[in-house]
């Protein structure tokens, strides 16, 4: 069965995900000149809701009446892989920003998207940079805007999750943003790091209880939030 999906994946899925993402993005670029909040939102869902449903990719929330469509927060989740991108963007529900690598804008069309929807660009390259970023990022909470942000950093390698990063804690408090911890389970499993195959498999989304910022000192909010999305995935 792996060769006839094979076939499937990489001679009509991928050919028609390609023209997909290419239309997605010039929509997304275009449309961001009158509204990045609805352009940069609801067209990238679908295509992420494609990429899943094209290559077999069964998506379920849970928990998802924990959140409040209206509330903005700061939603921060374990990164397994590549489809953890698709899983958030089509099947959250919530409208957000994200805070992503800034090599990401690099790709053709897809970067000049990201940046015309809005999305931060992180920038490590010096302090004054990092600094630049964070002021960005609070620029999108001050609008009433969701941020998603993966505070590992980068995809996990193995699929375990790795300690926490804490500039999306510190955004959170500073502009007393709701925090909710978002565990991804199976993503690894359908493309791993060191991969370029795809599996059809499902990914389980589970969004926990939102954590108030000022409930507690920084360190703490991290391990709650460490704890709370390991919670979710198997031993």
């Amino acid at each position: 069965m792996k060769i006839f999906y094979r076939i499937y994946e990489y001679c009509i899925a991928l050919p028609i995900l390609i023209i997909l993402t290419i239309i997605t993005a010039i929509l997304t670029i275009v449309g961001s000149l009158f509204s990045h909040q609805w352009w940069g939102y609801y067209p990238p869902r679908i295509w992420a809701k494609c990429w899943c449903w094209l290559l077999f990719i069964k998506v379920e929330v849970k928990n998802r009446e924990l959140i409040d469509p209206n509330q903005a927060y700061v939603f921060v989740a374990n990164h397994q892989g590549a489809f953890d991108i698709f899983t958030i963007y089509g099947f959250l529900n919530h409208n957000f920003k994200w805070l992503m690598k800034k090599s990401l804008r690099n790709i053709p069309l897809v970067g000049w998207a990201c940046i015309a929807a809005g999305h931060v660009l992180v920038d490590r390259s010096s302090p004054s940079a990092v600094a630049k970023t964070m002021a960005t990022a609070r620029r999108r909470l001050t609008n009433g805007m969701s941020l998603v942000i993966f505070p590992e950093g980068s995809r996990s390698s193995d699929g375990r999750i790795k300690p926490f990063k804490r500039g999306a804690f510190k955004l959170a408090i500073d502009f007393n943003r709701p925090l909710v911890p978002v565990t991804i389970d199976g993503s690894y499993r359908v493309m791993r790091k060191d991969s370029y195959g795809i599996n059809p498999g499902k990914v389980t989304l589970t969004i926990h209880r939102p954590i108030d910022p000022k409930s507690d000192d920084m360190e703490k909010i991290i391990q709650n939030s460490f704890e709370a999305i390991k919670s979710a995935l198997p031993e």
